[in-house]
């Protein structure tokens, strides 16, 4: 796979709209940023396919493209640039999480050359915070995933039996969740409390703070209104990233033996 430029601003633009291309080339470049751009998801891969340079540290995708475009073009554009990519997803109206999950970030139309920068800045943060587990638990913040936990317990198995236990703490709390789903479109709140529970406790005790405090809102609220998906929706999305994440820490456990 190809390295990522040594300066870090090597950005490949995705718009099928000609003006908002133009526009968006020329504020980025006067940024200072190393602009490529295609007209389409193909595009971008055919061109990803044959660049023999640099991998783009960027990526700034247009949600609402025809063809291959969303979610499914932002998986094949992480197979494509690796984990080191921000890859930043921007649109000219709301678009769900759960339809934009693959994507770092998301910016909304019109957005201003700071907004672009602080997004770039918040993913590696990101990446950066799980890429550099510290010794002591995160307490002002609720975290995707606990250091402290985590590195606790990566002493006591190795790293590949402890992804095995993540990937089926993270498989039981999304056969939960749809369970959750259907008990709430039936208002059983008997199941859907009880499913939310046991995700919390489940979640609770491999460190997902992040899903455990979403597990545990959702049980201290009760059954959303009918008809409202965003809870499910946002849990999903936040179990992805989740396997994201885990999925960067092994790798770069690999690199580092």
């Amino acid at each position: 796979m190809p390295a990522p430029s040594p300066t870090g601003n090597l950005l490949l633009l995705i718009d099928d709209d000609v003006m908002s291309r133009e526009v968006l080339m020329l504020l980025a470049t006067a940024e200072g940023f190393m602009v490529v751009a295609q007209d389409s998801g193909q595009a971008a891969l055919d061109h990803l396919a044959i660049a023999h340079a640099f991998c783009p540290d960027i990526v700034l995708v247009d949600m609402q493209m025809p063809g291959l475009a969303g979610d499914a073009l932002a998986r094949q554009l992480r197979q494509s640039c690796g984990e080191s990519s921000v890859l930043l997803a921007m649109s000219g109206s709301e678009v769900p999480p759960s339809g934009r999950a693959n994507f770092d970030c998301f910016l909304l139309k019109p957005f201003s050359m700071e907004d672009l920068h602080a997004a770039i800045r918040q993913s590696r943060e990101s990446l950066q915070a799980l890429s550099t587990p510290q010794p002591s638990p995160i307490t002002e913040h609720v975290v995707a995933l606990n250091p402290a936990v985590f590195a606790s317990l990566s002493e006591g198995m190795p790293m590949e039996r402890l992804m095995e236990l993540y990937s089926m703490c993270l498989d039981d709390a999304e056969r939960r969740l749809e369970t959750m789903r259907k008990a709430s479109a039936i208002r059983d709140s008997a199941a859907f409390l009880s499913g939310a529970h046991a995700i919390k406790g489940g979640c609770g005790m491999v460190g997902a703070t992040e899903l455990a405090a979403m597990a545990a809102s959702m049980e201290s609220i009760g059954l959303p209104p009918v008809g409202d998906q965003a809870p499910f929706d946002d849990f999903a999305s936040a179990a992805h990233r989740l396997r994201r994440m885990l999925d960067a820490l092994t790798k770069l456990s690999s690199h580092r033996s």
